[in-house]
């Protein structure tokens, strides 16, 4: 799958956010990457202040960023089909970081 057709399934899983949602976004990017130096398997990663942590002294930070590690997510799926799946369960949780939920709770969600 080329780039450009990865970055648009990012597109459509983002447009699937609820808009409740979406719109209580603050300051945060979504980057696509080929993969993470440290952790070269994972899916996904958060970096920034969570919502939830967020104080009266934010501000002047650049955004926060969720990266979407292309090459494992093409890696662990047999189909177009698959990577549209795992694409949304990403990027859904790693906005469940952004609002400040944990790993447990986003596997409750259905979002792991």
């Amino acid at each position: 799958m080329t780039r450009g057709r990865f970055e648009e399934l990012v597109s459509q899983a983002l447009d699937q956010i609820p808009e409740q949602f979406a719109a209580a976004m603050d300051n945060v990017v979504v980057l696509v990457e080929e993969y993470n130096d440290e952790a070269p398997d994972i899916l996904g990663l958060y970096h920034g202040v969570a919502l939830t942590e967020r104080t009266s002294n934010y501000g002047g930070v650049l955004p926060d960023r969720i990266s979407l590690y292309r090459r494992p997510l093409l890696a662990m799926c047999e189909d177009e089909d698959e990577v549209v799946e795992e694409v949304l369960i990403t990027v859904m949780h790693e906005l469940g970081h952004h609002f400040g939920l944990d790993d447990e709770r986003l596997h409750e969600l259905g979002w792991g």
